[in-house]
């Protein structure tokens, strides 16, 4: 049951998500929705950020369905599908646009590094996770794609605690630098985590 509803949340969470993102981006003008500081930055590069988000958006809609037991034994073929999409399109795509924006992203360099960093880790952990299906290791496989969508939940932790920005008056010049770290990291330690603890945890 406790799965079941985490499972459930996490969905809800990736769709909710991923749908604010295609009508912020796609019904609205860009940087309608971002702070007045990062508007700038975004009209400068319009490619790079449909490219990503987008793309990001897509890997949020098809993760959660490839953590589906059900999906995985009734559909493997369209598990297998969706995979690749999910990392040909979504990871692959998005973390090299990803990437390309921690370049300019807005914060200086405390951003540059946190989400530079998120980007090279999540184009890391998509590609040992393809080498190791391709290799029959389906373990290591499993394990790598969830340390890669513990990354690609970073887009969904983002968005939960830039709007924490206002509840508690944070100056947004130092607070975003610090969300560009705390959007990913403890999602990942918490992926090494659970398949770290001790067997009676």
């Amino acid at each position: 049951m406790k799965q079941n509803f985490l499972y459930g949340l996490m969905l809800t969470l990736c769709v909710g998500i991923a749908g604010y993102a295609f009508i912020a981006y796609a019904a609205l003008p860009l940087g309608s929705l971002v702070h007045p500081d990062m508007k700038t930055n975004f009209e400068n590069h319009k490619l790079m950020v449909y490219l990503h988000i987008f793309a990001s958006s897509i890997a949020l809609l098809i993760g959660p369905l490839q953590f589906s037991k059900k999906l995985r034994a009734s559909k493997p073929r369209l598990h297998r599908t969706l995979g690749k999409i999910y990392l040909c399109v979504g990871v692959l795509l998005g973390g090299v646009a990803g990437l390309l924006m921690a370049v300019f992203a807005y914060g200086g360099l405390g951003s540059n590094l946190g989400f530079g960093i998120l980007a090279v880790l999540w184009l890391y952990t998509g590609a040992r996770a393809y080498w190791a299906i391709r290799h029959g290791d389906v373990l290591a496989h499993q394990r790598w794609m969830i340390r890669n969508f513990s990354l690609t939940l970073a887009a969904v932790s983002l968005r939960i605690y830039l709007p924490l920005t206002l509840v508690f008056g944070w100056p947004f010049d130092i607070a975003y630098p610090i969300i560009s770290w705390l959007c990913w990291l403890p999602n990942l330690l918490l992926a090494e985590w659970i398949y770290n603890r001790p067997a009676s945890v």
